[in-house]
């Protein structure tokens, strides 16, 4: 009883010291230092930072998926279990099963000579033993529904290229949820999308987020994104973590010269004309504390 206690307590994903190092002719670069966070089961952390500021190395460092010439150190614990040095066939029943990763450009990350249900049901099967394609069809259909798909038996049978930009970006969802993660990775889900289909898909990370319990991983450069569905926020720098804290409490008092810079790009309207500040934009209504 007491390690199940300890275990819903302790972090679903931990990690600290982490150093990701590439080799060059100049000997090796450092590209993300000394990072240290923490993903509470259920909870929702936001990493923010440009281009260059160690963002995706990060997540790629956790999945076991770094480019090759490139080494990560110090610790990442999920759910109990190192998976820095897991042995890759161990790794392999974490990574998309346990740990899933929405990646930025979902043409790019679909196959298109294969229909996007043959694609959902490929990665549900590579992770389930006994299952049959009949039933991996059923899986796909049921994660494009979720996703909220409409026509998902129909459409289930259709190409990449058929589905808009915003659409596509929920088939890479639908496929995350197909294995039911304990831990989800959204690297810059909403990049190239427009301002409402940009809402739509966060809202969706949201919802599901609340219906399964999953933990989430919101990597993006857009402050706004972050404010709207994580609890937390690392601020990252050239690879270094330059603050770190609750949403509110980052945007409100943000204790970084960097993060101070990053809110006064935000577009601001004039508090003279009755509209709103910066820090009234980039919080909810909902999740803004009496000030």
């Amino acid at each position: 009883m007491t390690d199940d206690v300890n275990k819903n307590s302790s972090p679903l994903l931990s990690v600290r010291d982490l150093t990701v190092s590439f080799r060059t002719a100049q000997g090796p670069v450092r590209v993300v230092r000394n990072l240290d966070f923490d993903v509470p089961r259920g909870g929702a952390l936001g990493i923010v930072g440009e281009s260059g500021s160690g963002k995706s190395m990060t997540s790629l460092s956790i999945m076991g998926l770094l480019p090759k010439g490139g080494t990560a150190t110090g610790s990442v614990r999920f759910d109990g279990t190192e998976l820095l040095g897991l042995a890759e066939r161990e790794m392999r029943g974490v990574r998309g099963d346990r740990i899933a990763m929405i990646f930025q450009d979902p043409l790019s990350s679909l196959n298109p000579y294969y229909k996007v249900g043959t694609q959902i049901a490929e990665a549900y099967l590579s992770h389930r033993s006994g299952v049959s394609r009949k039933q991996a069809r059923s899986v796909a259909i049921e994660a494009m529904e979720r996703v909220h798909i409409r026509d998902a038996a129909r459409r289930v049978d259709h190409y990449p290229h058929q589905f808009s930009g915003g659409m596509r970006q929920r088939i890479m969802i639908a496929m995350a949820l197909s294995m039911e993660p304990d831990l989800i990775i959204a690297d810059e889900p909403t990049t190239a999308l427009d301002v409402t289909v940009q809402a739509q898909i966060l809202d969706l990370l949201s919802e599901i987020r609340q219906e399964t319990g999953a933990g989430l991983i919101l990597i993006t450069h857009d402050l706004a994104v972050v404010s709207e569905v994580t609890d937390e926020i690392v601020v990252m720098r050239e690879g270094v973590a330059v603050e770190r804290g609750q949403v509110e409490q980052v945007f409100s008092d943000p204790q970084a010269d960097y993060t101070r810079r990053l809110l006064d790009a935000v577009p601001r309207i004039d508090d003279e004309i009755g509209l709103m500040r910066t820090t009234d934009i980039l919080i909810p209504s909902e999740r803004r504390s009496v000030r």
